[in-house]
């Protein structure tokens, strides 16, 4: 089994997430007592919020970088980052640790292509929505990538990841917050809708709505784990 370090504490609860699905993913595949061989280094996410507020990506970047290089000294093989919104850097922290790491958007595209969508509804915080890093990746893949068109629904799901998810907190309000805009982008003609934030599957479930939905943290999570028995 091939070693993965995952940067996590982005925040803790999609971190343990993730946790949870490596580990079930791998031991649904070999069975027995076989479960992850994996590092996690954690990161205090008040830091990272900080700077990526004040726009300042060079200081989440030279964060980031030290957590790769942590668990690359311990063995690790590829990267795994999280959150959505990290991959922003994804690109250029793979050229400085010179190891994998396993792209969010790049796997999330590939299971799109599987039910043969062209169109999807893509919610997360507004640098996944309204920076390309995620939406280049589904471009490249002939994925077009559609987001709420008013800012206060952009603002609305920005600061509830963090407020509220972030911490592990679902309200109903919310809840019936975001499928109204989940909703919104499906008669703007989604055919799928991204949950690009590790966060919003504790409020939007494949269940809530009428097309399909892609859960990244699931996704990200299968392709760890294919990576690792690969």
């Amino acid at each position: 089994m091939k070693v993965i370090g995952l940067i996590g504490g982005i925040s803790w609860v999609s971190t343990a997430d993730y946790y949870k699905l490596i580990n079930e993913g791998i031991n649904q595949k070999m069975g027995g007592l076989n479960f992850s061989e994996c590092m996690i280094y954690s990161f205090n996410y008040a830091e990272i919020k900080k700077n990526n507020e004040a726009n300042d990506w060079d200081a989440t970047f030279k964060l980031l970088l030290k957590g790769c290089e942590f668990l690359k000294a311990g063995g690790a093989e590829a990267i795994v980052l999280c959150a959505n919104t990290m991959h922003f850097i994804a690109d250029r922290l793979e050229d400085a640790i010179d190891l994998p790491i396993i792209h969010i958007a790049t796997v999330t595209a590939v299971e799109i292509k599987k039910k043969e969508i062209k169109k999807v509804g893509l919610l997360g915080t507004k640098f996944t929505m309204v920076l390309d890093f995620f939406k280049d990746k589904l471009a490249a893949n002939e994925i077009e990538a559609i987001i709420p068109k008013s800012q206060e629904d952009k603002d609305f799901i920005h600061n509830t990841i963090f407020d509220e998810l972030g911490r592990g907190l679902v309200s109903a309000e919310t809840k019936r917050r975001y499928l109204e805009i989940a909703n919104q982008l499906i008669k703007d003609g989604a055919e799928g809708i991204i949950l690009g934030c590790t966060e919003i599957p504790l409020v939007i479930k494949p269940e809530d709505v009428s097309v399909p939905v892609f859960d990244t943290a699931m996704i990200h999570s299968n392709a760890a784990v294919e990576f690792q028995l690969s």
